[in-house]
């Protein structure tokens, strides 16, 4: 720094300083926000290191959201009292931010973990598995409803979804009870559903009991679903098994990953109970 101009900097140190360009500070002093502690005759501006706090502040709240407006009204009735109550009101932004980033980075992680598992898996084997007990959040019931009522529901179940922080990556599915099935209504479908891997109290949840499933996948839409049900039907027969209460379904592929519906790819759980053959 220049000795005779002391603790001065100029607009260029300053703005180096700050790691802006000297249009950031220009513009600054032109709304009436932060302003050279100094203009000489000929025109230059000058700015103290007692400035630089004000402009890490002034930065922070921009960062969080503030508009410059908002910051300058501040400034404009700035007091130790409305300081601290200000930085207590930002801190509690960030905490709400952290906790948002935190559980969009565990759906991130379940969405990584879903898709890896799904570029291993033969789309055209059934198994017969054992599968563990699974906590799901649901929908009102979706029985025999009509198509705008259909689409009611699901909206809604997203808006409970989104308000009670309760989407954890899985996909969303459909419960189907085994009346249905048996009648061939395989899109007569009782429930929405979300898995939750971690339930939070106070919540409705459906506890699915761990058990036996037949699991197959349907390639295309649900138009022709009917086929790989009848796919799973005849392996039922051989293995000698007999439906269940309930059948679910999920996205393995859909239009996040897929352009065509032809593509798409559904899991099929069936829950399924050992045939006993009477001596």
């Amino acid at each position: 720094m220049n000795n005779k101009r002391g603790q001065y900097l100029t607009t260029g140190e300053f703005a180096k300083l700050c790691k802006v360009n000297k249009q950031t500070l220009f513009y600054y002093d032109q709304i009436g926000l932060l302003s050279p502690i100094l203009k000489s005759e000929k025109g230059y501006r000058y700015y103290t290191i007692r400035q630089f706090d004000l402009f890490i502040v002034i930065d922070l709240l921009k960062d969080l959201g503030m508009s410059l407006t908002d910051i300058k009204q501040y400034m404009q009735n700035k007091s130790p009292e409305r300081f601290l109550s200000l930085m207590y009101q930002k801190k509690e932004e960030i905490v709400k931010m952290r906790q948002e980033i935190e559980t969009k980075e565990k759906m991130i992680e379940t969405k990584l973990k879903l898709m890896e598992e799904a570029s291993h898996l033969d789309f055209h084997q059934i198994t017969y598995e054992h599968l563990p007990e699974a906590t799901l959040y649901l929908s009102r019931n979706i029985e025999n409803i009509s198509d705008e009522e259909f689409v009611e529901v699901f909206s809604d179940f997203i808006d409970e979804l989104y308000v009670s922080h309760l989407d954890t990556g899985f996909p969303i599915g459909v419960i189907t009870k085994r009346e249905q099935i048996l009648k061939g209504e395989f899109t007569n479908y009782s429930y929405f559903y979300i898995e939750q891997s971690n339930p939070k109290e106070g919540y409705p949840y459906f506890q699915s009991i761990a058990g036996d499933f037949l699991i197959g996948y349907h390639i295309g839409d649900e138009k022709t679903i009917h086929n790989t049900y009848k796919r799973l039907f005849s392996e039922m027969e051989r293995l000698n098994l007999s439906l269940g209460e309930y059948v679910f379904e999920e996205y393995v592929y859909d239009t996040v990953v897929k352009k065509h519906k032809e593509h798409y790819v559904t899991k099929i759980m069936i829950q399924v109970v050992q045939i006993v053959d009477e001596c």
